[in-house]
């Protein structure tokens, strides 16, 4: 079984059910937001755990799986999403950034301790890193 195979089992099937529910009941969970996206087959709502890569009005993400990560393709058929950080929803456009150094990206956004742990998740279980920006709206 490839490193893939077992990283998308326990996130699809054990880790990102339990960090969304969380996430979904209002609990803060440090370093950690939820990504809501739109299916690019179905069209509807797609909730997926991410790490807290917010830094003003951008947030960072570091997709592990590269395209293969359903949230980048959904994002690429339809880049308007939901971001709930910290227990508020932020709109935003998002845009993946295959020139962006992923590892690099990672190193600016770790200030906190949370998001130097997710990022260590990321690059352990990552096999192909890609960095998506996304540009919150402005609050109203």
């Amino acid at each position: 079984m490839s490193k893939y195979a077992v990283v998308t089992f326990v996130q699809k099937r054990i880790a990102n059910p339990v960090v969304r529910n969380v996430l979904l009941r209002g609990w803060s969970l440090p370093g950690h937001a939820l990504l809501e996206t739109t299916g690019r087959r179905t069209g509807q709502q797609r909730l997926t755990p991410v790490g807290d890569g917010s830094d003003g009005d951008t947030f960072w993400i570091v997709a592990e799986h590269g395209r293969r990560s359903g949230y980048v393709r959904n994002i690429e058929t339809t880049p308007r999403v939901r971001v709930k950080i910290r227990g508020r929803w932020r709109h935003g456009t998002a845009h993946v950034l295959p020139d962006d150094d992923p590892r690099e990206r990672q190193r600016y956004l770790s200030k906190r301790l949370s998001a130097r742990l997710n990022a260590a998740a990321v690059r352990s279980f990552g096999t192909d890193l890609l960095t998506v920006r996304i540009d919150l709206d402005p609050v109203r």
